[in-house]
């Protein structure tokens, strides 16, 4: 068991697209995060394999702003209002704004694109933002957990897929590369979009930057806390 750095931020996503919550730990169980990616806002008729509201479709839903724990009852809008999530009153603005009729679904075990459980480093942040010549914010990344890895080469995470990582008591198998999408570009407090974001992970990855994990022992997870990895034999 090798250490490889410290948990630097922890974060939850508890409606699809809208704003994360930071957090100073966060329990793992085999659905992911608690609390992580729990509702969305679904397109009304839309028959499509996916059709949940996302910032890809509506950029502005980034800024608007989950609130309560452990799920969130009210969610502040950009304009500073404040309305119940299961509200006629945030829908209504959501599908005016947006103008996509929509429905708020709830999700027991969570709705996820790929994997329960996304990390990054930030030494590959940094380096996106070098390439990009951006200064990045993290938040763009929308991951669960980011890192402070000794190793800072960029994209070290690809390294860690077929490995396990334990944190606490908490372990995660990685099973795969995050390959990108266009949310990277979106600033999440404004949602102005700069492509050159994904364009650079393009160029520099072939669209992966960070990896997915699959929680294999449940436990609560803390900023830093050491992060170690085992390889299998």
């Amino acid at each position: 068991m090798t250490p490889i750095g410290r948990v630097c931020e922890l974060t939850k996503y508890p409606v699809k697209s809208m704003a994360g919550s930071p957090l100073q730990s966060a329990h793992l169980g085999l659905h992911g995060v608690e609390g992580d990616r729990r509702f969305a806002f679904r397109r009304v008729g839309d028959s499509s394999g996916f059709p949940f509201l996302t910032a890809s479709r509506f950029p502005q839903l980034l800024t608007y702003h989950p609130v309560g724990e452990p799920l969130p009852d009210h969610v502040r809008t950009p304009s500073g209002s404040q309305f119940e999530l299961r509200s006629e009153e945030l829908r209504n603005e959501i599908a005016h704004r947006s103008g996509h009729n929509v429905e708020l679904m709830m999700f027991k075990h969570g709705i996820f694109d790929d994997g329960m459980v996304s990390l990054i480093s930030a030494s590959t942040i940094d380096a996106i933002g070098r390439e990009a010549a951006v200064d990045i914010d993290r938040r763009r990344m929308r991951a669960n957990v980011v890192l402070e890895t000794e190793n800072t080469k960029v994209f070290v995470e690809d390294d860690w897929v077929g490995a396990t990582l334990i944190i606490g008591d908490a372990a995660l198998s990685i099973t795969a590369r995050d390959e990108r999408c266009v949310m990277v570009n979106f600033d999440p407090d404004t949602a102005q979009q700069d492509a050159r974001i994904m364009k650079t992970i393009v160029r520099m990855n072939d669209n992966y930057a960070g990896v997915y994990g699959t929680v294999v022992r449940a436990g609560t997870i803390h900023v830093g806390q050491t992060v170690h990895l085992v390889r299998q034999v």
